[in-house]
């Protein structure tokens, strides 16, 4: 059976209250990990984001089978207990969230993965970094269409708006692997809210890891770059860390 450790970290910025949420967890041979950025009127965000992975981890805690049907319907079971957590609320007060969600089966070597929004999944393989996830967003949707260049989104006035968050009166597209992935010895993921990668480049996240014994100190490399280039009204920055296998064959690549 594969070893896998995994790792946390959450601020607030310069927001007055923390409205990302995370949970991760084990389910005899299984691990997940759930990551989901909240918005909403009157701090309702935070309440968002924690029913969001409440009740996804929760459904995976009980899961019976490993396929992709069933992280579809922990997402979806998801949505639906935000929607019943809208009720009574003013359109103003209304609650949205993004979420991503990586799901892992040490002993078959395995891995499924699900989002909404513009929360991220990235995999380091063999020095590589890869964006798993592709961002419900409009300026996503800008840069597909060719309309702006890659390198334009960060900076992009509509950059925090989405095209599908969890919550939404309609429910929205899961993102979600068809078939299992198989898992390698030194694979490392980070699922991560937008406050969190957008002060980060692909280097910074290789860079950092290979400056890292462990998935902790990956991310405290990482939550030190990003405290350095926060901007006024700094977003929360949440971000979990899973390393597969032996630390020293995920670094093995680094300079």
């Amino acid at each position: 059976m594969m070893r896998i450790e995994v790792a946390s970290r959450s601020e607030v910025g310069q927001r007055s209250h923390n409205e990302d949420d995370f949970r991760h967890g084990t389910s005899g041979t299984q691990v997940y990990a759930v990551l989901s950025d909240g918005a909403g009127g009157h701090s309702n965000g935070a309440m968002a984001s924690d029913i969001v992975v409440r009740t996804a981890t929760v459904l995976l805690q009980r899961a019976t089978v490993f396929n992709p049907a069933v992280l579809e319907a922990a997402i979806e079971e998801a949505n639906d207990a935000l929607n019943v957590g809208q009720q009574g609320l003013q359109s103003h007060q209304r609650m949205h969230a993004t979420v991503v969600a990586l799901w892992l089966e040490a002993e078959q070597g395995l891995a499924l993965w699900a989002h909404v929004g513009d929360s991220r999944l990235y995999r380091v393989r063999q020095g590589q970094v890869e964006q798993l996830t592709v961002d419900d967003s409009v300026v996503q949707h800008m840069v597909n269409a060719g309309f702006i260049k890659p390198e334009e989104a960060r900076h992009h006035p509509r950059k925090n708006q989405l095209l599908a968050a969890m919550g939404s009166e309609e429910t929205p597209h899961v993102h979600l692997t068809l078939e299992p992935e198989p898992l390698r010895e030194g694979d490392a993921f980070l699922l991560c809210s937008d406050g969190w990668w957008d002060h980060l480049e692909p280097e910074d996240i290789e860079h950092t890891m290979h400056q890292a014994e462990n998935p902790q100190q990956w991310l405290d490399h990482m939550a030190a770059l990003v405290a350095s280039r926060q901007v006024p009204n700094q977003d929360n920055y949440t971000a979990v860390a899973v390393w597969v296998g032996n630390p020293g064959e995920v670094t093995r690549f680094g300079a």
